[in-house]
């Protein structure tokens, strides 16, 4: 996937400047796709090149001046021919999994405080998505949400990235259950 359906995606819910996208990407979109700030203008700066997004310039006083960019009807196009295609299947690169994978001809000790920190890391985005999703629920039950939202993407992809979490810890746990167990045998 490139950087620029996820921009296109994220201006759905409306007009943004760069540091909303940002903001946005930090908050809900970084469940499934991570962007520093500078990838988001210089792609912001493409796609307005290519005429998928529209930017116009909003004055400021004692402040500098910001674009806001808006989809046009060829980035919802653009959109809609990406949401038609068949995805590529994904693949993982975790250097976590590799030092899991070495453990016993490595420091166990340092792959064990490795796994403890991407379990915290994990409990901590859950602790974020979990407050992201009663701000998306706005006091409406799951299911009233999804059968009267009118936007129903967002809710779905908070739950692929609170469901990605929970198997982080899931696994995590038990990585530090087997290590502890096999430790201790040894002594």
């Amino acid at each position: 996937m490139a950087l620029r359906h996820a921009v296109l995606a994220a201006l759905l819910e409306g007009e943004a400047s760069g540091y909303d996208l940002a903001k946005i990407f930090d908050s809900s979109v970084a469940n499934f796709w991570m962007a520093t700030p500078q990838q988001l203008y210089r792609e912001l700066d493409r796609m307005a090149a290519e005429g998928l997004v529209a930017a116009r310039v909003v004055r400021q006083e004692r402040r500098p001046d910001k674009r806001l960019f808006t989809l046009t009807d060829a980035g919802r196009r653009a959109l809609h021919d990406f949401t038609a295609a068949p995805p590529r299947p994904g693949a993982m690169r975790d250097d976590l999994l590799v030092q899991v994978q070495a453990v016993d001809a490595g420091d166990a000790d340092a792959v064990r405080r490795a796994v403890a920190e991407r379990a915290e890391g994990a409990r901590a985005k859950l602790a974020r998505y979990e407050r992201l999703r009663t701000i998306l629920l706005g006091g409406r039950t799951e299911e009233e949400h999804l059968a009267h939202a009118e936007r129903v993407g967002p809710y779905l992809t908070l739950l692929g990235g609170i469901a990605f979490e929970q198997e982080n810890v899931r696994w995590a746990e038990r990585v530090l259950d087997v290590l502890r167990r096999r430790s201790s045998s040894r002594t």
